[in-house]
């Protein structure tokens, strides 16, 4: 059997950026962020969320993957299947995608490039 898109994502970020997740959690054990390495700041979380919280029918959980975003993307993403208001993060920056392939990787890879660089250092002037 092949790898979760979870799986995926977080084979794509150590890839793409060495990125490695961080559990913070006890509580949530499964959850997990990833930080940009000079910034320190947050560029995606990986979490599992109750369907109901996202609108979504059906019992059970959903993983989830919350993305930085830039504000004016953010309404657009909305639009798209598998995408929701971001869970437990500030709406106007964030999104939510589901981990169930409504999404593609395709979809998802190249937004987690642009998570990545919207918490990078700023060049001075």
């Amino acid at each position: 059997m092949g790898q979760s898109q979870r799986e995926r994502v977080i084979g794509f970020l150590q890839q793409q950026y060495g990125a490695a997740p961080e559990y913070l959690w006890a509580s949530s054990p499964q959850s997990a962020v990833f930080r940009h390495p000079q910034s320190r700041k947050w560029y995606a979380v990986l979490m599992e969320v109750r369907r109901e919280k996202l609108g979504v029918p059906g019992d059970g959980a959903l993983q989830v993957l919350d993305l930085k975003c830039d504000p004016l993307m953010t309404g657009s993403l909305l639009l798209e299947k598998g995408f929701f208001p971001a869970y437990h993060m500030n709406k106007a920056h964030w999104v939510s995608v589901a981990l169930d392939g409504q999404a593609g990787d395709a979809r998802i890879f190249p937004l987690l490039e642009m998570a990545f660089g919207l918490v990078a250092p700023k060049s001075g002037k």
